[in-house]
């Protein structure tokens, strides 16, 4: 089924970029030897799942929770490696960013399709 909500595909895009990012990110973590191989490799591979998962339930209110919450999963990433919170400012700038403009451009959207097409009037007869 697809959806004309902007803010549900913008949102969508976003994670996954951040799926493909924190890919990258684990392999950081790997790589700096922050974690041992295991749980580097299989907690970003397990974040990874979850951002891409999750970029498919934005389709549901509560994914967009969801989707605060994976953010935060990132920011959290700062203490294994500091440089990661330049990451996650920037890409929970984008998050905010594609809530609000997303939200707003819907909202257009909906006052712009009741405008063309108002609701018929019953006719009592």
């Amino acid at each position: 089924m697809r959806s004309d909500s902007v803010r549900q595909m913008l949102a969508s895009i976003v994670l996954g970029f951040e799926a493909v990012m924190f890919f990258f990110a684990a392999l950081v973590v790997f790589g700096l030897k922050a974690l041992p191989p295991a749980p580097a490799l299989i907690g970003g591979a397990a974040v990874c799942v979850a951002l891409l998962l999750n970029a498919v339930l934005v389709r549901y209110r509560w994914g967009y929770w969801l989707g605060w919450v994976m953010q935060g999963v990132i920011a959290a990433t700062t203490v294994l490696v500091p440089l990661m919170g330049v990451v996650a400012v920037i890409f929970i700038g984008i998050w905010v960013y594609v809530m609000v403009v997303g939200a707003r451009i819907d909202r257009q959207k909906a006052a712009r399709v009741d405008v063309e097409h108002p609701p018929e009037s019953v006719e009592e007869g």
